[in-house]
Parts: C-alpha cells; structure tokens; sequence
C-alpha cells in the first residue's frame, strides 16, 4: 500500500475489511468512489454513518430496526402467537419477500457452532424462552440454515421449548422448484424424503 497516498491506502483498507472483499476488489471500490461526483459519494459516507447511528435490535423480536419496538412487532396485523425463528436480519427480508407468512420473528443473530466458539449463550435464545415463557406463543417455527449449525441450533432449541407447552416445527427441506434430481445431492434428497407429505 506504500504506492499510494495515504487517504486512498486508509479507504483500500477499510473497504478490504468488508466480507468478499479482496485487496484487488478493494482498490476498484476505492477508485470508484474516488470518480464519483461529491455529493454521492457524501451520500454514501452519511448513508453508512446513519445506519451505524441509527439500527438497533427490537426489544421483541431482537430483529434490527429504526423504532422500538419494529414495525413488525407493532402491527396489529400479524398474528403474534406464531413466532418464525431465524439466524439472521437478512432472513426476515426473505421471508417477508414471500408474502405468505402472517406471523412474527425472532432473530437469533448466529447459530450454536461449538467449532468457532459460539455457543447457546453468544446467540439470542435466552430471549426466545422469554417469550414463550411469557405465554404469548402457541407455534415455533423453526426456520435456521439446513447446514450442520442451523439443524445442531433447531434441535438444542426445540429441546427447550417443548417442555413450555409450545407447538414446536421446522420448515420443510428438499428440491427446489425447478430443480432436477439428478444434480441434487444426498443430503437434499434425503430431506425432501422426510418433508414429504400426502397429495389430495
């Protein structure tokens, strides 16, 4: 980074910080922001100042937002006795995309994953159980990552709920529409087996 002036090496290095981004991928985000007209760029630097100033986790459902509690947890709309469990904020944008599901969230903010030292307590199932603990849920649905993480958090998580009297399901697995059986692997396969169910 000695060849470059010490602004531009500070914004290279900041922007190789961020997930999937490589030193070389770094410079070209760099040097694009450098081209842009002045009050873009201001717009980009005060959008992300904003977002860090602005975003916390709602009291409820632990998702981000700009209001506590979010707009979600607000609504008089949702059904708050359905609970859709998730790993991650990015995962309420999903779910919310389908326009199906009428109930609530909660955002775990991880998985249970003993490998990189995460473990029950790092992730937001405390206030899970204090949710159901407080009556208000009739159905859990589980909805984490069908990878080794997300399937060790769905049962450690269905473990403790049972007990509380409340209806625990996982969503289903299997071939995407559109998808051929001969590339799917095992492991989806094997899934879409269990998830499968009796046609009318």
């Amino acid at each position: 980074m000695d060849y470059y002036i010490e602004p531009v090496a500070r914004l290279i290095s900041e922007l190789s910080k961020l997930p999937g981004v490589g030193n070389r991928t770094a410079q070209r985000l760099a040097f694009f922001i450098i081209n842009m007209p002045q009050n873009q760029a201001v717009g980009l630097a005060n959008a992300i100042s904003s977002v860090q100033a602005k975003i916390r986790n709602c009291s409820i459902c632990c998702n981000i937002t700009d209001a506590d509690p979010c707009r979600i947890c607000q609504s008089d709309l949702r059904d708050k006795e359905m609970v859709c469990v998730l790993e991650d904020p990015k995962d309420v944008a999903a779910m919310e995309r389908m326009k199906d599901y009428k109930g609530v969230y909660h955002v775990l903010h991880g998985t249970i994953s003993p490998m990189d030292g995460i473990g029950p307590d790092d992730i937001r199932i405390k206030e899970l159980l204090s949710r159901v603990a407080a009556g208000k849920v009739r159905e859990a649905i589980l909805a984490t990552d069908p990878d080794v993480e997300g399937e060790a958090t769905a049962i450690y998580i269905s473990r403790l709920l049972k007990p509380l009297g409340v209806k625990v399901t996982r969503i289903a697995h299997g071939i995407p529409v559109g998808g051929d059986l001969e590339y799917t692997d095992e492991v989806t396969l094997s899934k879409a087996m269990e998830g499968r169910r009796e046609m009318g």
